[in-house]
């Protein structure tokens, strides 16, 4: 059983708010995991940021491919309902892929730039997220294992995150972890949320991890997960408010023991702290 953990308390719940569970019930995530070690013991921080950009150009160029077909094969119904229907459905689809090849591009050059140049729903806080699980599931279709294309994904959305000029005051920000996390990890986040007076919230579920989200109402977040939660996390939750995501590094395997950059942390919360 885990040791009660103190509580700090302010005017707007600042502080530690902790919940830790022992089991190591897997998330829906990880079904597949067969219990061997993961590759690289875990650490998917080596993985190359080209891995998001191929992907999600190769992914980007497939959807427009496969829209074409579905109209050639469709025109002759199509044509039915008005005869110019088949046309303007072509260029609609060639204007869809000639616009996200040049957004992708000017992603890019903001990820070089480390500058905004987009504003946030056109980029880490609307269409970049649609788009992080179909660089994933394309990698896949290359044998390339999620967690490298989705540690790729989540470097590039900080980065972009990063470009923002985001203040919250410390209550007003919260540090959202998981249940994994080894006995030294979960040490060296409350010391950080401690000595800035931040909100710490271990969640057990994605469901959980919303709630509270919810009912406190954080200004930003910073998240600790693995690669596959981290995605999801980001899917649901980096459209509505700023969110910076920590990787774990999971050494036992998912769920049990994972360890974090505590110094990446810290760096974290100071970003978003006035």
């Amino acid at each position: 059983m885990s040791r009660p953990l103190p509580q700090v308390e302010s005017p707007r719940q600042s502080g530690l708010l902790i919940k830790i569970e022992t089991d190591r019930r897997l998330g829906h995530e990880w079904d597949e995991w067969d219990g061997k070690p993961l590759a690289n013991g875990g650490d998917f921080r080596g993985a190359s940021t080209g891995k998001f950009w191929l992907f999600t150009a190769v992914g980007l160029a497939l959807l427009t491919v496969l829209a074409l077909g579905a109209i050639y094969l469709l025109a002759p119904r199509l044509a039915l309902l008005h005869r110019r229907l088949p046309f303007v459905l072509y260029v609609a689809d060639a204007a869809f892929g000639a616009l996200s090849m040049a957004w992708l591009a000017l992603i890019g050059v903001s990820y070089v730039t480390h500058r905004a140049l987009l504003p946030g729903k056109l980029a880490e806080q609307g269409l970049l997220l649609k788009t992080l699980r179909l660089a994933s599931r394309v990698g896949e279709l290359f044998g390339v294992k999620r967690d490298w294309t989705d540690n790729a994904a989540v470097s590039v959305y900080n980065r972009l995150a990063w470009a923002r000029d985001w203040r919250v005051r410390a209550n007003e920000l919260l540090i959202l972890i998981p249940r994994c996390l080894s006995r030294v990890a979960l040490d060296g986040v409350m010391d950080i949320a401690r000595r800035y007076n931040v909100a710490a919230f271990v969640a057990t579920r994605g469901q959980l991890a919303r709630r509270v989200i919810r009912e406190r109402r954080p200004k930003a977040v910073v998240a600790v997960a693995c690669e596959r939660d981290m995605v999801s996390g980001l899917h649901d939750v980096a459209g509505r408010l700023p969110v910076l995501g920590l990787t774990m590094q999971l050494p036992n395997g998912p769920c049990k023991d994972a360890s974090l950059d505590l110094a990446t942390m810290e760096e974290f919360v100071k970003k978003y702290l006035a």
